[in-house]
Parts: structure tokens; C-alpha cells; sequence
């Protein structure tokens, strides 16, 4: 299966705020390791707090990972200013599906953004949402195994 999606970007930062609201996107759902925060660290950087607090302004925010653990999942809710859905079983759309509509949201008016071709992006593709691929955004420090892992993920994409 090869997937194509709506946007491929190098970082988050280069996601076009302005594209994407004169689009009709209404809704924001990002993955969140590795997309978001640096994978299980529980943390954002300084730099994303500032930039989602731009996205907030204009899109409503929402993380959506298939993350399980209960400890991570209470420490990323205490520092979380938006709606959260773990084990969201991505690329399976079941949950996703009734989190977006507890939100009165159509999939039309959200764009799914993650660095994982066959997670993310296949869930919002079944969805029927815009996606945005991103590359990890600890691509720069991440094991040599993990970047070999990923360019395979990616040789699902279409370009």
C-alpha cells in the first residue's frame, strides 16, 4: 500500500498556519512522540509550548497516540493544555473517530499531523482528514537504527 500524504514536511515549525485555516481546517490532532515531544519524555520543549500556543490561537489542538502507559499518560496530562486521546490504536479509526466527534468536529475540518507513515498517516487517510507528515523532532540525536527503521516506514510514501 503506498499513501501519499497532504503535506510532507521537514519540521513541525514548517507547517503553514495561515494554508491550512484558509483551507477550512478547524482542528489540529497531532501525534505526540516524537511529533510533539521527544519520544516518552514527557516533556515539551519551550519552543513547541510557544509554537502550539500559536496554533491554539487559530485551530482547535488535540494529541491523539496509541501510547498505553498510565504513569506517561498522567505526567503529559499535567502539563497539557489541550484534549488528549491515548491508546488511540491508531491507524485504526474507531477511536479517533468518536473522540473528534465528542468535539461536534468532522473529519473535513481536522488535518492529522505525526512522523509515522503507517500509524498516522494511515489513520488519517481512512479517516478522510488532511494529513502532515513530519520527520521526528529528535531526528538530529536519534539512534542510527531508528532513522534506518524510519526510512523503510517511508518507503511506503508516495511522492
Amino acid at each position: 500500500m503506498f499513501l501519499k500524504p497532504d503535506y510532507n514536511l521537514k519540521s513541525i515549525y514548517d507547517i503553514n498556519l495561515e494554508e491550512l485555516e484558509s483551507t477550512g481546517i478547524k482542528a489540529m490532532l497531532f501525534d505526540l512522540d516524537s511529533t510533539l515531544m521527544a519520544s516518552k519524555s514527557g516533556e515539551y520543549s519551550e519552543k513547541m509550548l510557544n509554537w502550539l500556543d500559536k496554533v491554539k490561537s487559530k485551530f482547535f489542538v488535540a494529541v491523539v497516540s496509541n501510547n498505553k502507559n498510565s504513569e506517561y499518560i498522567e505526567k503529559v496530562k499535567k502539563i497539557s493544555s489541550f484534549p488528549l486521546l491515548f491508546n488511540a490504536a491508531k491507524p485504526d479509526i474507531k477511536n479517533v473517530k468518536k473522540f473528534i466527534e465528542n468535539y461536534n468536529l468532522t473529519e473535513k475540518d481536522c488535518v492529522l499531523v505525526g512522523d509515522r507513515p503507517l500509524t498516522d498517516i494511515l489513520c488519517g487517510k481512512r479517516l478522510g482528514c488532511k494529513t502532515i507528515l513530519v520527520d521526528s523532532i529528535t531526528a538530529d540525536t536519534e539512534a542510527p537504527i531508528v532513522r534506518f527503521v524510519r526510512k523503510l516506514e517511508r518507503i511506503s510514501i508516495r511522492k
